[in-house]
């Protein structure tokens, strides 16, 4: 027997982790089916003497007698059973059920027939007595379906008797007054075990094994350990350490499994792992259910190095890994994005001699679609249809979902066709992702046609096929019906959630209708649901743009005072609207603010103020601007370096313009075409040609199109120069301009 000695110091603390488990030996003699119940040693308290009820009457003898042998001469098919039974309909009681059934033990289905027609009659009084004769009566059933090599049934009467006569500790009672007389083998009470735990009543299990204790009877560990895994982790430590100290109990594998399942569950996966080495000290041996387990609980973690040293050691001892085993690194490592080492794993598996099922490949293509990789996911589908495993509606409608989001709705039609075609189960989230597939590209027609066609197949749109609907006609501004549908929405009984509102707000504020973006919050909150930062963000975004900054930092304020903690791009937005109406000091302001709350700002938080000042020409505090973002381990992105070099530019400061283009280009960055313009320009009136050049061919280079001006300067240039293939070149590409330009002519001035 192992008993888990420091049982009680884990339920004590659930995060200081178990770092040594004791275990005592005890003798155990399991039956030979290795089920069976435990007759302990030790002197025997006898089971109670069973004494029916009397026959009192002659009336009732002849009852009973007439009864016994209409049943025993009928078929026990229940029309055949009704028909002769009907003459008796009218006066049976349920102590004429006890009384009939002595006669009929011999005949399992005839007693099953007989106790299900009595159970079908309506009576206008059913009291106590009533309830519990039957129940008395379904007891002695179970007995009888036992005695006939019938554990199923009799398991299921069981259940019958604890559910008609609450609380379930009365039946158990009947049982143990009718056990000596009807059945009097031990596994019996394993069945009753069972049936207390299949109904709830797992504090009545505890009772009835303790109860048994004093007839020297032990549940078996087999039977233990079904309510062993239906008990939360704290109250199965105490079982664990309770039960065989009461009756020398001795777990097995599979009971130590459901432990180290349990901890694992509750992320103690150090106490698990405490447990499995204990096992063998014990002499239970861990199996491949016991390293799978807690593998699983380490990659649930993330610890992946620990669950490859038990992999390690898994291996050494000889035990082969199953697919589980496998399927728990791949999530893993899918998880992490470690997408190429997840498809090694599974080719290990493969060498294994395993065969993936679909769970993993499922969860590989789930992973590849996750970083956008649809061509290896693809492939992945390929595979497990070449080594014979079958996609399930799921590996299909992840793929889908992978398809719509990068907007590849044509693979994404084709693959639900092969559903239909493989005639596999196509709900509402396989057709959602394709109508918001659709919506997300603006093509509302089509999105609609397979709205109508999920309709067709019978499957009903959800809120969230509804919110995607909502959203894309909100894009498209057709809020009147966005709105139409999402009353047709409510009409089904359908409540909106968070982003159904959400898109019809956004819709409003995008069209210029705050204020019934804000009545739409009132309703929102009026229905009971709370709005979020995205909510707020898009009204305050709105606010500022429609430049009443007031109103905007009331609406902060109120998301403040309930607790909803607003994000970089809330105050980006807010950021935006001081520097759209030059309140670029109170931009500072905020600035500040968010550095002294430690609210990280982004480069989008600088850029906002630094075109500011550079609107303003105060290069001196746009640069200023640079410096602290750059301090503050924000990294300029592009947009930043090309509000500096235009500001830069418009005032002729070409030395610094110029050093920041050298700066971008080192980090990776490319100028916009109207970067490249406004820097070539600069440094053609600052007379600095041959830079100027060198941007002008490296702008060509990359495809953008220079400004007339500047084009016709390096005509002139290289005309004077004598450069006639530049000249022919120049010419060429004069070719792409409109009419209107080339009238201009060919001279630009410069001063």
């Amino acid at each position: 027997m192992l008993f888990l000695s420091s049982a009680k110091q884990i339920r004590a603390s659930t995060s200081r982790p178990l770092f040594f488990i004791s275990f005592s030996t005890y003798s155990y003699s399991p039956s030979p089916s290795g089920s069976g119940n435990n007759l302990r040693s030790g002197a025997i308290r006898p089971f109670p003497d069973y004494t029916p009820k009397k026959i009192t009457s002659v009336r009732d003898s002849l009852f009973v007698q007439d009864l016994t042998a209409a049943l025993r001469h009928s078929d026990p098919n229940p029309i055949s059973l009704r028909h002769v039974l009907s003459p008796f309909a009218p006066t049976i009681r349920a102590d004429h059920l006890l009384w009939a059934l002595p006669s009929l033990r011999s005949h399992l289905p005839l007693v099953l027939s007989f106790l299900n027609w009595f159970r079908s009659l309506t009576r206008p009084r059913r009291n106590h007595h009533y309830h519990r004769s039957l129940a008395e009566g379904i007891a002695i059933s179970a007995c009888i379906a036992f005695a006939n090599h019938e554990p199923l049934v009799a398991r299921r009467l069981l259940r019958q008797g604890i559910n008609l006569l609450p609380p379930a500790q009365h039946f158990v009672q009947l049982v143990i007054y009718t056990y000596k007389h009807w059945c009097s083998h031990p596994a019996f009470f394993d069945l009753l075990f069972h049936a207390l735990v299949d109904t709830g009543n797992l504090d009545h299990a505890q009772a009835l094994f303790h109860q048994l204790l004093k007839y020297n009877i032990v549940i078996s560990t087999d039977a233990c350990n079904a309510l062993l895994r239906r008990l939360p982790i704290d109250k199965m430590l105490s079982l664990f350490e309770e039960f065989p100290e009461a009756s020398g109990l001795q777990w097995n594998t599979k009971s130590y499994n459901i432990l180290i399942h349990g901890l694992c569950q509750s992320g103690k996966v150090s106490d698990a792992r405490a447990v499995l080495d204990g096992k063998e000290k014990g002499g239970v041996v861990p199996d491949v259910i016991s390293y799978s387990t807690l593998i699983d609980g380490y990659c649930t973690l993330g610890e992946l190095s620990n669950a490859h040293e038990l992999f390690d050691e898994m291996s050494k001892k000889g035990l082969k890994p199953n697919a589980f085993t496998y399927t728990s690194f791949v999530a893993l490592l899918c998880k992490n994005g470690r997408l190429t080492e997840a498809r090694e794993v599974l080719m290990g598996m493969i060498n294994w001699g395993l065969t993936p099922d679909v769970v993993i490949y499922t969860t590989l293509i789930q992973g590849f679609c996750g970083i956008g990789d649809l061509y290896s996911a693809y492939n992945m589908l390929d595979d497990m249809k070449k080594r014979g495993v079958e996609p399930d509606s799921i590996t299909f409608t992840t793929l889908i979902n992978g398809f719509c989001m990068q907007g590849k709705m044509d693979d994404a039609v084709l693959l639900l066709e092969e559903m239909h075609r493989k005639e596999l189960s196509v709900d509402e989230v396989t057709f959602t992702c394709v109508i918001d597939g659709y919506c997300k590209l603006g093509r509302l027609q089509e999105a609609f046609k397979m709205h109508n066609k999920m309709l067709e197949m019978g499957a009903q749109p959800n809120v969230v096929t509804y919110t995607a609907l909502s959203d894309g006609l909100c894009k498209q501004g057709e809020l009147s019906m966005a709105n139409e549908l999402l009353h047709e929405m409510c009409r089904k009984g359908l409540a909106l959630n968070l982003c159904t509102y959400n898109s019809l707000i956004n819709g409003f504020c995008k069209s210029g209708n705050i204020e019934q973006a804000m009545k739409t919050m009132v309703d929102m909150e009026t229905a009971g649901i709370r709005p979020d930062v995205y909510t707020y963000t898009t009204l305050i975004d709105t606010y500022c743009k429609f430049g009443e900054i007031e109103r905007a930092h009331v609406l902060l304020q109120e998301m403040l005072e309930k607790g909803i903690q607003p994000t970089v791009v809330t105050f980006n937005v807010l950021m935006n609207g001081f520097c759209l109406l030059g309140m670029v000091g109170d931009g500072r302001r905020l600035l500040q603010w968010m550095l002294d709350k430690h609210i990280m700002p982004n480069s989008t938080t600088y850029n906002s103020l630094m075109k500011q000042y550079c609107i303003q020409k105060n290069m001196k505090e746009a640069t200023e601007i640079y410096r602290g973002m750059c301090s503050e381990g924000v990294p300029p992105d592009e947009k930043t370096y090309e509000i500096l070099i235009k500001g830069h530019c418009k005032l002729r400061n070409m030395k610094e313009a110029w050093y920041l283009h050298a700066e971008m280009m080192n980090k990776g960055f490319k100028l916009s075409e109207s970067g490249y313009n406004v820097l070539i320009m600069g440094l053609l009136k600052k007379k600095r040609v041959p830079e100027a050049r060198i941007l002008f061919e490296e702008m060509k280079d990359a495809g953008f199109a220079a400004e007339q001006e500047i084009h016709n300067f390096f005509v002139d240039f290289d005309y004077r120069e004598g450069n006639l293939e530049e000249i022919l070149g120049l010419s060429n590409e004069t070719e792409d301009f409109p009419e209107s330009d080339k009238a201009q002519g060919a001279s630009g001035h410069f001063p």
